[in-house]
């Protein structure tokens, strides 16, 4: 038999070798979509035109200092809802972890289904970080579904998904307002789960996936439905105050992950409304919401050239943003993830041979 110490390493390995295609997978869909959209909509002439010039140099910094504000915000939320027990290079280093989740994985799945492990690896306990993992989840949707009608009420509707009235237009409509329809149906479900009757919530996933073509995920749901039992008992004795600062940090984050495409829009093509610009991107995340691709790979750089190809020159000029906006918005991620992550894997099996050990 092969010694412990053997097992652990070849077990290291293949935890970095799935790592490695996890990065690598997004990255090759994300490219592949790139260069097909540059073979067919892509002009030499409009790459010639891009001059980095001071203003093209500002927006690029603006949108990297808005990012840097996603990441504060996050942070900022992680600090509120652990009750300041992650510090703050704790709670950045979970908000990269998070966010590196979500480039490797589908937009469904998302970074804050594991948020939970980061932070019991950081010192929370496991069943108090199901609990803040929860409370991310509804503060995020309801977000989306709060702000959203305040957009409605600015932005003329008509223009909303597309000055024009063709196909990907009244298809990205529809498609939009089912999920946003869904998004509001799954915050109502949290809110009651949390607050109301957790105990009718959880009674109500068993009976649902005690059908038999449902039956295969019926541990994993009565497991939801007593993390989200357990969240109503904690949550529901917290004061206002504590809710409106997670509440903002949610809305501070989000805001500055907007504010990334209206300062790219600043340097490239300052002509654009930027009210719209700003509006779109409600649309841009709750259509990547549902999106398969890890990280909404490809789909993210198809939706932006299109959807965002009549506020500008053209869709050349609309790949080239899409570009900039994926590198630092996606990629820099992906990176920054792929440097924290080997580390932490190699901790894991570190603390688990300690443990063995004692």
């Amino acid at each position: 038999m092969k010694p412990e110490s053997d097992i652990a390493r070849v077990s290291e390995r293949k935890s970095l070798i799935g790592l490695a295609w996890k990065i690598f997978l997004p990255v090759a869909i994300g490219l592949g979509v790139v260069v097909w959209l540059f073979r067919r909509e892509f002009d030499a002439s409009v790459w010639d035109s891009v001059r980095f010039t001071p203003s093209v140099a500002l927006g690029i910094f603006l949108a990297c200092v808005f990012m840097l504000g996603r990441d504060f915000g996050l942070s900022w939320r992680f600090r509120v809802l652990t009750d300041r027990d992650l510090s703050w290079v704790k709670a950045i280093k979970v908000s990269y972890l998070c966010e590196f989740t979500s480039c490797v994985t589908p937009s469904a799945v998302g970074g804050s289904a594991l948020s939970m492990v980061y932070m019991h690896r950081e010192g929370i306990g496991f069943g108090r970080a199901t609990t803040i993992t929860m409370s991310t989840l509804f503060l995020d949707e309801l977000f989306f579904v709060v702000f959203l009608p305040v957009v409605m009420m600015i932005v003329p509707y008509g223009q909303l998904f597309g000055f024009d009235r063709n196909s990907f237009a009244l298809g990205l409509r529809a498609v939009f307002w089912v999920i946003y329809i869904g998004l509001t149906l799954w915050t109502l479900i949290l809110y009651v789960g949390i607050f109301v009757k957790p105990h009718a919530i959880r009674y109500g996933i068993r009976r649902i996936f005690r059908l038999r073509w449902l039956r295969r995920w019926s541990g994993k749901a009565d497991e939801l439905g007593m993390n989200m039992e357990q969240t109503g008992r904690d949550l529901r004795h917290r004061p206002l105050k504590w809710w409106l600062q997670a509440f903002a940090a949610t809305a501070f984050s989000w805001m500055s992950r907007f504010l990334v495409v209206c300062a790219l829009f600043l340097g490239f093509a300052p002509g654009a409304d930027q009210l719209m610009v700003f509006a779109r991107q409600f649309v841009v995340w709750v259509i990547l919401i549902v999106t398969p691709t890890p990280g909404g790979a490809g789909v993210s750089e198809w939706l932006f050239t299109t959807y965002y190809g009549d506020l500008i020159s053209g869709e050349g000029m609309a790949l080239v943003l899409a570009l900039f906006w994926r590198i630092i918005s996606y990629y820099s991620y992906l990176m920054v993830g792929a440097c924290i992550l080997p580390a932490w894997i190699r901790q894991g099996f570190r603390n688990r041979r300690n443990n063995k050990n004692q």
